[in-house]
Parts: C-alpha cells; structure tokens; sequence
C-alpha cells in the first residue's frame, strides 16, 4: 500500500512539473499578470492547478505573489477558490483505473495495464532518444502518468483482500458519520500533503465494496481541509499579507465545509438521498470530489469580501519594517518562486532596476552636492550605498539558485545579462560616493575652480548623466535601439575627460588653479569617466544580448573601426550638445 502511495505521489510529481515546462514555464506569469478580477481568478486558479495537478502548489505560489507585493490578499482570493476546483481534475485521469472492469470485445485491449505499459513504452522513447526538450518532457509526463497508474494498481491491489474483513468494513461503515469521516480525511491528507492523493487512495479503496457514498463525502471535505497544512507551513518566514493568504486556503476550506455540510445533510434529513447508501466507485468519488469543490466556490464566491476580512482578524496588523534593506529585497526576491524560474527571473528583473533606480538617485544627489554640500545628503548616498551593496550580494546567490533550474531560452538570456551587468550597476554606486567625497572635500577646503573648469565639470556631468538615464533605460526597457546610443556618447565623454584634464594641467601651470585643486578636479573626471566606461558596459550587454554572445571586445572593436552610420550619427548628435 505504502509503495503504491509513494509510486502515485511521485507520477503525479513527475507529470505536473512536465505539463509545466511543455508551457513554456508562462502558467506562473499568466496567472500573476491576469488574475486582476475574482472571476478571472477562479478561472485561471482552476486552469494552472489541473495542469500542475496540486492546489496546494499553487496556493504556495500566490503566497509568493502575495508575500512580494506583486499581488492583493483580495486578488489571491479568487485563485485559491479555483485551485480548491482545479485539484479534482485528478480524480477523473484517475477513473480510467476502471477500464480494466470492461471486458467487452475490443474495449479489454484499453485496459489498465495494457493502455499504462504503452504510455510508459512511448514516454521512455521520448525521455531518451529525442533532442529536444519539449519532446524529452512530453516524454516525463507520459512516464509520470504511467508511473502514477501503477501505483494507482498497487494501492488497488494491496486492499483488494480487505473486501473480505468485517473489521475494515466496520471502520469504513463508521465514517459515514460526518464529524468523524471529516476528522480522518484530514489526517490523512495532513499526512499525505496532498489533496490529489488522499482523493486517489479514497479512489482505490472503492475496490473493495465497503465505501459508500455517505462515506465518501465526508471524507472529501476532510481532504480539503487537511491539504491547508502545506500551505501553511510555507507561511512561515512570510509577512503578514503572506500570512493572511496561506490561512485564506484553510479559511475557504473551513467555511465551505461548514456551510455546504450544514445545507446538504440539512436537506438530506428531509429527502433521504437514496443514493447515498449506494457503493462508491473511481467516477463516483472524482464526481462528488468536482460537484462538493465547485458548490463550495458559488457558495463563498459572494463573501470574498468578508474573508478577507476574516483573514485580518486572524493575522492582525503588525509591526513592519519596511526600511529594512534585507526585508525589502528578501520580499522582492521571493524563495517560493524559485521552483518557479519564470517568476523568480521576472523578481530578479525588478530587483535589478530597484537596485539600477538607487544608484541613479546617488549619482544626481552627489552630482547636485559639488555646489551645494549637505552632510545629511552624504549620509544619505552612504546609506544608499550599503543597500545597492546588499542588492548586488543578494541578487548574486539568487541567479546562481535560479541557474540550478531547467530555463527556458529567453530566461537563459536574462539571468546572463544580470550576472553581466550587476557588478557594473554597483560600481556606478561606488563613483557616486567617490564623487560625494570630493563634494566634501571641496567643501570643507573651500575649494574654487575657474569658470573654465566649472563648466568643464558641470558639461561632462550632464553627458554622464544623459549615458546613466540612456544605458539604464535600454536595460530596464530591454530597449537594444537605444543601447546603440551609449557607445558613440562613452566615446565624447572620453574625449571631453582627456580635454578637461589638459586643460586643467594648463590652469595650474599658468597659476589659474593649484595643484590642491588639481587633485580634486583629476578625482572627479576620473570617476565620471569610469562610470561612462561602466555605462558602456551595459548598453553592450544589452546588445550583445540578442546576438547570444557575450564578446564585448569584439564587438567595441569592430564598432569603433567600422564607425557605423549609426555610430557616427550618434556622435556627431552628442558633440553637437556637450561643447566647452
């Protein structure tokens, strides 16, 4: 019995993580970015659960959404309402169990066995002689179908001798009890973490004649909630919106157990359902599981609003620290998504630009600091500083995690131009506080350059900053048209920083400026130069990008030899703007 729980557990593993990658990885952005009305959620809950054939792994993945702001308690409501409907679409696949009891003519050549060993023939063929992924997965889920069918047997198998005790039919004949047939499927789902499964050992003690359909609901509702105990569990660590959805599941499962039990066996005293004396089979149970979840959903479909209230009064309001540097990335960088690869690239997209807007925010502020230095607005930029640092460590471990999962080719492209670029993002950060530096130098030594040298500084300033706002924006907007543009406008920059810094050795020589100033002026154009070169180093990757490779060399070589019309488009454009 217990093998056959464990083949079926792993089949049902085995297929739905196949069914997943054969969509391309897309069910989880699907569902984050169209689940927007309670309608939509229920429909789209339903849809991802049957294909991943767990309610409870996608109840933990809008946790996720939730416990990282991508989405309301309200808005996870109805998808947790569709999952409750989506997870009993297993107990149907589960019914073609019963076509080994049709011995008729052609149909005994559609039996169990026969229709299973054919499956799990084709899906080896696939899983080891075809090239492509695709087929390689259509291969896992025909051989996690088949798997789960042969422990679907075993289980059937191993109680098949228990038609004959009087003792099991007695423990069985107890659970027609509601309270009590509600208490066992929760245990046993509790235990199994599966709703799907509990649902499939329900489906193969029908085997031995002793489960009615009095036992079967029941136990059924019991299932439901019992299969809140592993969402709950990946609450932990979560924050309170997290918390408040993991306990929605529980919520909905309760309340629905409540009410649908209170009407039906209210309504049963009066009419004595006849059936529910007749005995369960594999399509009995798969239609009371379908018709209980679907009446639960239009019975609280109306309340979403109360639950999620109730849920409040549960998780009530607490302290939350949203300064918290490792808080706030924590919750952008969600660990629940990184089973999923396609959200956990999206996160680490967004985390990159929260990180690329923070160093951005430092580079004007130091800039803005060189004619007017506050000491609260240095504190500032050293504060930002430790932030994006901790983005760049963060970020790191959470792109080498996602690169131990199968991606798809576009993720492969964007975990590459992350691990490209983040280091050069955070250097950026460092010029900026190199340049706050300076700002308190000049401050402090009551620094005065010429008007020469401060337009010179204030026309390279304003070109970094144009390279910043341009290479920054074709990286967040994945926009390789305007990455052609940081390359000609790197090249003025480096011109106009070799020019300042002649021009400043001429000052000193004619008396115009000190050497004290010519350290300070010498910093200043360093660092803005570096943080061209840096920019220059993004806008590559972005190009390079398309081209699935990575050879900056190559490409700045040819760029700059060829001087493209392009290129030099661009050139001429910028050298027209900045001037001294």
């Amino acid at each position: 019995m217990l093998g056959g729980v464990a083949m079926f557990l792993f089949g049902m593993a085995l297929m739905g993580e196949a069914l997943k990658r054969v969509a391309g990885n897309k069910l989880e952005v699907i569902l984050w970015k169209l689940s927007n009305t309670p309608i939509k959620g229920v429909l789209l809950g339903t849809g991802v659960t049957a294909v991943i054939q767990s309610s409870s792994a996608t109840t933990v993945m809008v946790v996720g959404f939730v416990n990282s702001g991508m989405m309301s308690v309200r808005q996870a409501i109805g998808i947790i309402m569709g999952a409750n409907i989506g997870t009993s679409v297993t107990g149907w696949v589960l019914c073609l169990s019963m076509l080994d009891g049709m011995q008729h003519g052609w149909i005994t050549l559609l039996s169990t066995s026969t229709l299973t060993a054919i499956v799990a023939l084709v899906g080896i063929v696939l899983r080891m002689m075809c090239k492509s992924q695709n087929k390689r997965h259509v291969g896992d889920i025909l051989l996690g179908f088949a798997v789960l069918m042969y422990g679907m047997q075993a289980m059937a198998a191993a109680v098949a001798p228990l038609r004959e005790s009087v003792i099991f039919g007695d423990i069985l004949s107890s659970l027609e009890n509601p309270i009590l047939g509600i208490i066992v499927g929760i245990i046993v789902t509790a235990v199994l973490q599966s709703a799907s499964a509990a649902v499939g050992v329900l489906q193969s003690l029908t085997i031995t004649g002793a489960i009615t359909n009095a036992t079967t609901l029941p136990l059924i509702m019991g299932i439901g909630i019992g299969a809140s105990v592993p969402v709950l569990i990946s609450a932990i660590g979560a924050n309170r919106d997290g918390k408040r959805t993991s306990v929605l599941y529980l919520i909905i499962n309760v309340f629905g157990t409540l009410i649908c039990s209170l009407l039906f066996y209210g309504v049963h005293l009066i009419a004595n359902f006849p059936f529910m004396t007749d005995p369960a089979n594999t399509i009995g149970v798969a239609l009371i599981n379908s018709t209980y979840r679907v009446a639960m959903v239009l019975v609280l479909f109306p309340f979403v609003g109360l639950l999620e209230k109730i849920s409040a009064m549960m998780i009530p309001e607490g302290k939350h620290d949203k300064n918290n540097a490792d808080a706030v990335i924590a919750e952008r960088l969600e660990e629940r998504f990184i089973a999923h690869p396609a959200l956990a690239v999206e996160q680490s997209r967004l985390a990159m630009c929260d990180m690329a807007d923070k160093v951005r925010e430092n580079l004007t502020l130091a800039i803005s600091m060189l004619h007017n230095f506050n000491e609260n607005k240095r504190k500032e930029i050293n504060d930002t500083e430790n932030i994006i640092d901790t983005y760049e460590d963060k970020l790191g471990t959470y792109l080498v995690r996602i690169t131990g999962r199968e991606l798809g080719e576009n993720q492969n492209k964007s975990v590459s131009l992350f691990l490209h670029t983040m280091s050069d993002f955070e250097r950026i950060g460092d010029h900026a506080v190199s340049v706050s530096n300076a700002a308190d130098e000049i401050s402090r030594k009551g620094i005065k350059f010429t008007s020469d040298a401060e337009h010179e500084l204030k026309t390279i300033a304003d070109a970094v900053m144009e390279i910043v706002d341009v290479s920054f924006s074709s990286f967040e907007h994945d926009d390789v048209a305007l990455a052609y543009r940081v390359e000609p406008l790197e090249e003025l920059i480096d011109i106009l920083c070799d020019r300042a810094k002649h021009n400043h050795v001429e000052r000193i020589r004619s008396g115009d400026c000190t050497l004290e100033h010519g350290f300070v002026f010498n910093d200043m154009i360093t660092d803005f130069e570096r943080v061209a070169d840096h920019c220059s180093n993004i806008g590559v990757a972005v190009i390079e990008l398309e081209s699935n490779l990575f050879d900056t060399h190559e490409y700045l070589t040819n760029l700059k030899h060829l001087k493209t019309a392009t290129f030099s488009r661009y050139f001429d454009e910028y050298e027209k703007k900045y001037e001294f």
